[in-house]
């Protein structure tokens, strides 16, 4: 009798799972703004613009869910146009460090094209690792037209020992990942100095 009902909880488990990983997931990316940033001197006088343009293939797909074999199934996708969460990830750290944002009569320009914003699920024999992947290009040009600054922009986030292929360890990773880029861009004095540059 203990093995029957051992067989029937099996089998409801199997189809739970299969029908979880079977099932098109939707999340909310978040960005948590970076701490102990300082206003700097003179950027309460530059107003800039920022422009984030997807240039991926499916604007909405984020990541998939995987089987226990590596197998991609139901895909994940964002809430929100992705495009939209990076140029507020931008805007923020804009605000902390004192600049002003503004729309076509801004001092600055900033274009980023959005080239890779992914996570991929990585299977492993114990646990596997949520890896999310952001490459963009960012530029910075005055309102004149000059271009100021160009950078390729390449991050990554691990949310590590992961036992499902699941929604919340891609968001994991893909909120690293953008947190992890924002670092690497605002911590980058050419960048800086090229929002503050004296050629405006």
């Amino acid at each position: 009798m203990n093995k029957r009902i051992f067989a029937i909880a099996s089998c409801v488990a199997v189809v739970s799972l299969s029908g979880c990983v079977l099932t098109t997931d939707r999340i909310e990316l978040q960005y948590n703004q970076q701490h102990g940033v300082s206003k700097i001197p003179g950027a309460s006088s530059v107003s800039v613009n920022v422009q984030v343009a997807d240039q991926r293939q499916d604007k909405r797909k984020v990541s998939s869910k995987k089987n226990g074999y590596g197998m991609e199934m139901a895909p994940i996708l964002a809430t929100e146009d992705v495009a939209v969460t990076v140029r507020r990830a931008i805007e923020q750290e804009l605000r902390a460090r004192g600049f002003l944002l503004s729309s076509d009569a801004a001092l600055v320009q900033i274009a980023a094209d959005l080239t890779r914003f992914y996570n991929d699920h990585k299977i492993g024999f114990f646990s596997g690792d949520a890896v999310a992947d952001l490459d963009m290009s960012v530029i910075v040009k005055s309102k004149k037209g000059d271009l100021l600054y160009s950078r390729r922009v390449v991050a990554q986030g691990t949310e590590p020992n992961t036992q499902l292929a699941s929604a919340e360890n891609a968001k994991l990773a893909l909120n690293q990942a953008l947190e992890n880029g924002m670092k690497s861009l605002f911590e980058d004095q050419a960048f800086l100095s090229a929002l503050m540059g004296d050629s405006l």
